[in-house]
């Protein structure tokens, strides 16, 4: 063998072994896909996703299906360069920077613990956004998460208190006793009517200067809600509160006499609030992909996320606007009458 092709084959070997490094090579990117979507008015390993007790429900029909994104990669777990380089070719998968998915200040394992916890949280909106549609009424408890260690509060208001009332008034929800504690001059004294285990009794605590001026006692609550009975919810490996909308479409249904998909297959997504507000979400894209792939054929996108959504709706899934709970219940009435006038999503 002559140099030249002795040199042209070890620059040729070197110029492979250089590639197969590189594409095994590690990168912090996360890559975004089609998840598994559930039926939240079907069953998820043989058991109904939404169970109500201690009320009467009703058949269910069709699908009202929560969709999800898969992803791969993460810290501890990130993908190589040539799966990086297959999503980008993949019109249907997202491929964005790590710490768009776990910030720098978080661990993978805090990612998902705060999943979790935003998923119950959104179950809990969701049941108290239906019962609301629906003009069922139900209680609200304030209670006492953490206190911040050597802030006024620590030591006199525990985790688990209940608040009843702030300075003599009635406590409807955390908003009110934050704009109660933020509306008085620091050192002021302020009393929280609290219930612990089965005692009531009055705890006064004294502001201190917080953020901005404002005043603050250090204290994190939580609301939890009364209900009149009892809705279970059960999705399996399923975190962040984006099937909030969903959740709540589910259990009105269950609810109420007839069938409000009319039969149909409806997909959608959006966090919910109590008061039924529906806001944005992430990976709609891949979203919209898995609802088409499970045979959904409209698909409800929370108002901010219509300009994305509208750049990738696959063909054959119409794309409906959700601003509320209502509007997205109203606009299952009109599916169900076979009218076309449904609020459309514009781009902006």
């Amino acid at each position: 063998m002559s140099r030249r092709a002795l040199t042209l084959l070890v620059a040729g070997f070197m110029v492979l072994a250089l590639g197969v490094v590189g594409a095994l090579m590690k990168v912090p990117y996360v890559v975004l896909s089609p998840g598994p979507t559930e039926n939240t008015i079907g069953e998820v390993d043989k058991k109904p996703v939404i169970s109500i007790t201690d009320r009467q429900t009703y058949p269910t029909d069709g699908a009202l299906s929560l969709v999800t994104v898969a992803y791969q990669g993460g810290p501890g777990s990130r993908i190589d360069l040539m799966t990086a380089l297959r999503g980008w070719l993949d019109p249907n998968v997202a491929v964005v920077p790590e710490e768009t998915i776990f910030p720098e200040s978080r661990t993978a394992k805090q990612v998902e613990e705060e999943n979790t916890v935003e998923m119950a949280n959104s179950q809990d909106s969701a049941t108290a956004a239906a019962l609301t549609e629906l003009g069922i009424t139900y209680g609200t408890a304030v209670t006492v998460v953490t206190t911040e260690k050597g802030q006024p509060a620590d030591g006199k208001l525990l985790k688990g208190d209940e608040i009843n009332a702030i300075d003599g008034k009635k406590v409807t929800d955390t908003e009110m006793v934050q704009g109660t504690v933020r509306g008085l001059k620091a050192g002021t004294d302020v009393v929280f009517n609290v219930t612990r285990g089965k005692e009531t009794l009055d705890v006064t605590v004294k502001t201190t200067q917080g953020d901005q001026g404002r005043s603050k006692v250090g204290l994190s609550m939580q609301a939890k809600y009364k209900f009149p009975f009892k809705v279970s919810i059960s999705v399996g490996d399923v975190g962040g509160p984006s099937a909030g909308l969903m959740f709540a479409l589910g259990i009105m249904d269950k609810l109420t006499p007839g069938s409000m998909t009319g039969g149909k297959s409806i997909a959608g997504t959006g966090t919910i609030t109590p008061a039924g507000e529906v806001g944005p979400i992430g990976g709609i894209a891949q979203k919209m992909v898995g609802a088409k792939k499970a045979g959904a054929t409209v698909f409800f996108a929370p108002a901010d996320n219509c300009a994305e959504a509208l750049k990738s709706v696959p063909d054959g899934l119409r794309l409906v606007k959700a601003e509320t709970l209502h509007q997205a219940a109203r606009a299952l009435e009109s599916i169900r009458a076979g009218k076309t006038d449904l609020p459309a999503c514009t781009p902006r």
